[in-house]
């Protein structure tokens, strides 16, 4: 059977279940994505009702696609992990070092499922305390499903990329959910930017695959890094506090390396 052929057995398959295929630019982008370990897991979701509409790409990258989607009319995200492409090096050395993942071992195809558990566990934990974060729904294999953070369709856009009345206030509201990640939830994000942040009224966290618990050997470099980085775009708009005594302020003075 060749790939056109399949994905026509796929789209049928999936609309016999009930969701409606949305866009057809999912199409496109399908071949890189919908092998058959994501197509059993996409299988598993939809026979859970947790999907009823799969509409086209949010957004792609090297690791991970997402897709807009819909249950019963509520916008989702729906997050693929590619297992081809994905940085298993990098994968593996921040599960290492998570006692939640430390056992995990074995084939990309192994690192890559807990690497979605683990998003989820994440979200979980900065949802629950708070903090704005897509509230995750569900995952299967190197599927995550999420709240869908946008309007008729669209993502709200990246910081670097939105419209800011009070840059120093948003700074502050940043900084704020740092210290509730940290001192409520017990995570270090490991990889804020602004890139990993949305924006629409308020700031909301995103990409929380990477964060790392308190016990990580590198949870205080991880965090010192974070503040660095939201330090270096804020600077451009507005002032910034030492980055030493922010992490001082937030995890006490032993993660300020002095």
């Amino acid at each position: 059977m060749g790939r056109d052929e399949e994905y026509d057995r796929f789209d049928r398959e999936i609309e016999a279940m009930g969701v409606r295929i949305k866009d057809a630019d999912t199409v496109k982008v399908r071949s890189d994505v919908f092998d058959e370990v994501t197509l059993i897991a996409l299988y598993k979701l939809v026979h859970r009702k947790l999907i009823s509409v799969i509409g086209g790409p949010i957004s792609t990258g090297k690791e991970a696609n997402v897709f807009y989607g819909e249950r019963d009319g509520r916008g989702i995200a729906i997050k693929i992990y590619r297992i081809q492409t994905a940085n298993f090096k990098a994968m593996t050395d921040y599960l290492a070092g998570d006692r939640r993942f430390s056992s995990v071992r074995g084939s990309r195809k192994g690192i890559v499922f807990a690497w979605t558990k683990k998003e989820f566990s994440n979200l979980s934990r900065a949802y629950d305390t708070g903090i704005p974060v897509p509230e995750p729904l569900a995952f299967d294999r190197n599927i995550l499903l999420m709240e869908f953070l946008g309007e008729e369709e669209r993502a709200y856009p990246q910081l670097r990329n939105a419209e800011v009345a009070d840059y120093g206030a948003v700074y502050q509201q940043i900084l704020g959910y740092v210290r509730l990640l940290y001192q409520e939830a017990r995570l270090v994000h490991a990889d804020l930017s602004e890139y990993n942040i949305l924006y629409h009224e308020k700031p909301y966290l995103i990409d929380m695959g990477q964060a790392v618990t308190l016990d990580h050997p590198r949870a205080g470099a991880f965090l010192l890094r974070d503040i660095k980085n939201i330090n270096r775009y804020f600077s451009r708009y507005c002032d910034v506090q030492d980055e030493r005594e922010i992490v001082g302020a937030i995890a006490g003075s032993k993660e300020t390396g002095r």
